[in-house]
């Protein structure tokens, strides 16, 4: 993919950038946040508005593997990335263990901070600079907020696909 920057039409910019594995070209605003590019553009709304100030996580992705706020980043600061949301989670063999995790220990009541929780979670099980007690889980986690308090069972269900990812790991099915 080309990564020279986006280019103007008029008053709005082209973009290149990659979601959920397909590659997509826009032309928009160059005020429009990759939140709404998400929901509103590309019909994603497993990516939810929340509180708009980067405070709940509700609408976390993942931009080149690094969990980020959809709703503080610009669409255009992603020309050339890879963006991926909670349906590109899953893979064509199956969820991917964090969201099996999350439904075996029931980690979300009303669902509504689930979809961030995931991909916040997802991103820091890739990260090896973070522990694996649950007080680094826990700080990796404080950008997202659940207003149900279902905090106990994301921490258990982060644990249970850790140990499912290190035993894929080691099975080779995953690198």
């Amino acid at each position: 993919m080309d990564h020279s920057g986006p280019t103007r039409e008029g008053g709005e910019l082209a973009l290149a950038l990659t979601v959920n594995g397909e590659a997509r070209r826009l032309t928009l605003p160059p005020n429009v946040t990759l939140l709404e590019v998400l929901r509103d553009r590309l019909g994603l709304t497993g990516t939810k508005k929340g509180c708009d100030h980067g405070q709940c996580g509700a609408c976390t992705v993942r931009v080149d593997g690094q969990a980020m706020n959809a709703c503080l980043r610009l669409a255009v600061m992603c020309e050339g990335q890879e963006v991926t949301t909670v349906e590109g989670l899953a893979s064509e063999v199956g969820l991917h263990p964090v969201q099996r995790a999350f439904l075996e220990h029931d980690a979300y009541q009303c669902g509504f901070c689930t979809p961030g929780q995931m991909m916040s979670a997802s991103a820091l099980l890739e990260d090896e600079r973070i522990g694996s007690d649950d007080a680094a889980v826990r700080e990796a986690m404080s950008g997202n907020i659940c207003r149900c308090g279902a905090y106990k069972n994301i921490l258990e269900a982060i644990h249970t696909a850790r140990e499912e990812l290190a035993s894929q790991r080691k099975e080779g099915g995953i690198s």
